[in-house]
């Protein structure tokens, strides 16, 4: 079957309409030419009838394409207004209702596949749609949503509630683009913008304009914006204004952190914008002391309470418990999604404690992050009531501002080689140095020691009074490089940290972003660099493709290589592989050392056990 028997078949039961394609007609001589003298035949207007199709949505029958095409075709003194193939004696005396299936509307339209169907052109019939009338109060507040959705686009921002109805999806508070609006809006007091301008917020980040309103109207918040957006002041804000001043009811708000060096910047920025309120604001640091002083009411007197998961429960624990949670109307949760990590080093189970001690019917819950996590979406849409979700940005996606780089060292002996090179090269402190054990951030602080570099260390293996000397003198400039673990990869926030150097690979996305999350903040560009080894190159592409999202540079062959499989991906996730140790010492030399160090320990246990035997038989005499 050709093509000529397809078109034959498929035009059975068409005519064509020599009336209205006249010129047509003419040129292949299917007709004789029209005079002249003859007046143009005009039909009378047709009564139109509106029908209601299968998917019950009333449209207009009358067809405009047709009235279009007469125009065209006939020119302007000859105006055809049939929408069908009617003769002309009928044209005139009769009057033929639209809803008819006479044999002429049958001819008209062809049958192309299903309910598509074609016009006399050929082109398929589309259905009109008939324009719903709105009244002028909703257009006026469709405008005004439009408007607040233009100015979210504008910021890079999408919020979102889990409310079905629109009503309820649309009552989302509106952003502020001033910290003025927060008076005129919610009366914020004088005192407290005097504090937010002291503690240098003149203009409101993106998640603070979201974030803020939200919280302010008793809105459970689950926000996640890019590191270095200003997450901590988008909740402290709303709850020292929730609080207003001190009470003896208890603690009211509880900020939890995952880890100790974030809960004190946290403190820290607490006590700058509570300047003046005499709000007992408590953190969590000696616990045993604490449970001492307590008494045996058993009360902390503190409206706002900032400590780690571990020191919330062990007080909770205690009989009596230390400090109650009846009173709380705050529970907020930085970096949620550390926090909602299982395993080893999750707090899942510390938080669901945390959570079923809230009391309060009045209790309202906030979660912050830098990167969005299945687990803490799911959870949220499904246990807080009025939830508004709000994202700044790409979704799990690294910060614009800091300049990044992969670069290939071969070997793990290769990263100290590369490492020295950058150093010989200039570097421009102060710099981060990322390992993924503490072992490992040992081993390359004994290497570098000595290569005439102001380096030191910090990883949960040091003591609280180690950690807290070793960041003080980091902000003060007196240590140029800081050799760290995953601790300070979350929330630290160390401004003017030009460089960030992933010496071991990532075990994650995620926790590559929040690592070079601490160079370029607030603004200021950084640079960061993560050696990758032959051993890390089926895990390369997943850095490699948030390199590319963020405008950076990435090499054609590194995204070439081959990609380790999903179960691979979340083994490196959960535990670290092996690697090397870091160290140039000779294999003879250290071998040496080692036995030195073994001839040492058993002379000292000879010793003792000798000393302990004197003291025995001294005894017995």
């Amino acid at each position: 079957m050709d093509r000529v028997d397809i078109f034959r078949k498929l035009s059975t039961g068409t005519r064509f309409d020599i009336k209205k394609f006249n010129k047509h007609a003419l040129k292949f001589q299917m007709t004789s030419k029209v005079h002249e003298s003859e007046p143009p035949v005009v039909q009378k207007p047709q009564v139109i009838f509106k029908e209601e199709d299968e998917s019950g949505d009333d449209f207009d029958l009358e067809s405009n394409h047709s009235f279009e095409d007469s125009e065209e075709d006939v020119g302007d003194e000859e105006l055809d207004h049939s929408d069908g193939d009617e003769d002309s004696e009928n044209s005139e005396d009769e009057k033929v209702p639209l809803n008819e299936n006479d044999s002429e509307s049958e001819e008209e339209e062809l049958t192309l596949m299903g309910s598509i169907k074609a016009g006399k052109d050929g082109k398929p019939i589309k259905k009109a749609k008939i324009k719903k009338i709105i009244p002028t109060e909703d257009k006026s507040k469709l405008q005004h949503q439009e408007e607040v959705n233009r100015k979210r686009n504008l910021l890079k921002m999408s919020v979102w509630t889990k409310e079905k109805s629109k009503e309820e999806s649309n009552s989302v508070p509106e952003p502020v683009e001033t910290f003025n609006q927060l008076s005129e809006r919610y009366g914020l007091t004088e005192d407290l913008q005097n504090n937010i301008l002291k503690a240098g917020y003149s203009v409101p980040t993106p998640v603070q304009m979201q974030a803020i309103p939200a919280m302010m109207e008793n809105r459970q918040v689950m926000a996640c914006a890019p590191t270095g957006s200003g997450k901590t002041a988008a909740f402290l804000i709303p709850l020292i204004h929730h609080l207003k001043a001190p009470s003896g009811v208890g603690v009211r708000a509880i900020v939890v952190a995952p880890t100790r060096e974030l809960a004190q910047q946290i403190h820290r920025e607490c006590l700058k914008l509570a300047d003046g309120r005499r709000l007992r604001i408590h953190l969590l640091n000696k616990v045993k002391e604490l449970v001492k002083k307590s008494g045996p009411e058993g009360k902390v007197k503190a409206d706002i309470l900032i400590s780690t998961p571990n020191r919330l429960i062990y007080l909770l624990e205690q009989e009596p418990p230390v400090f109650s949670m009846k009173s709380v109307e705050w529970l907020v949760v930085d970096e949620s999604d550390k926090l909602f990590e299982e395993g080893k080093q999750g707090f899942r189970e510390q938080l669901a404690k945390l959570y079923t001690s809230c009391e309060s019917t009045k209790v309202r819950r906030a979660m912050f992050s830098a990167t969005h996590t299945n687990p803490v979406a799911k959870w949220c849409r499904k246990n807080l009531e009025g939830l508004v979700c709000i994202n700044v940005g790409v979704r799990n996606s690294a910060v614009d501002l800091v300049d990044q780089e992969l670069k290939f060292v071969g070997t793990e002996e290769g990263k100290l080689v590369a490492f020295r090179t950058m150093v010989q090269e200039g570097l421009s402190p102060p710099v981060l140095i990322f390992t993924q054990t503490k072992d490992r951030a040992q081993q390359l602080f004994q290497e570098l020691i000595y290569d005439g570099i102001n380096v030191d260390v910090i990883h949960a293996g040091r003591t609280q009074q180690q950690r807290d000397n070793t960041v003080r003198s980091f902000r003060e400039g007196k240590i140029w490089v800081l050799i760290c673990t995953e601790l300070l990869a979350r929330g630290i926030d160390f401004k003017g940290v030009n460089m960030v150097i992933n010496y071991d690979f990532p075990p994650s996305a995620i926790s590559y972003i929040h690592r070079i999350g601490r160079t370029g903040r607030a603004g200021r560009r950084g640079k960061a660099v993560t050696f990758f080894t032959t051993a890390d190159s089926g895990h390369v592409r997943t850095i490699a493709t948030l390199l590319v999202n963020a405008g950076c540079k990435v090499p054609d062959y590194i995204m070439k290589l081959n990609r380790a499989s999903k179960t691979e991906r979340k083994e490196r996730a959960m535990k670290a592989p092996k690697r090397k140790q870091i160290s140039t010492e000779p294999t003879f030399e250290k071998e040496k050392r080692l036995k030195i160090r073994g001839i040492i320990k058993r002379k000292k246990n000879e010793q003792s056990k000798s000393g302990n035997q004197m003291n025995k038989t001294s005894k017995k005499n």
